[in-house]
């Protein structure tokens, strides 16, 4: 699958899909559907080692008070200054 210039062409079908043209509901139902393909084959796609790492890494933070949950407002307050 290539994604060109709001295009995602499907090699094995020939199947161009024009997203920009898309509602948003067919968007969204495209989602759903490369996210059912996906996930039929996640064993296809085994994570990498060094996410276990970081994830060991978050838990020890969150543990020994390095760290700490912060509401998703919050959160997308962060990322919107640091993008600043």
């Amino acid at each position: 699958m290539e994604f060109a210039s709001g295009r995602v062409y499907h090699n094995s079908m020939n199947t161009v899909l024009d997203i920009g043209s898309l509602t948003r509901t067919e968007k969204l139902r495209a989602m759903e559907e490369l996210w059912a393909d996906l996930t039929q084959t996640e064993d296809s796609y085994p994570s990498p080692d060094w996410h276990g790492d970081v994830l060991r890494e978050r838990d020890n933070a969150l543990k020994t008070g390095r760290d700490e949950f912060v509401s998703w407002t919050e959160a997308k307050r962060i990322i919107r200054e640091k993008k600043q």
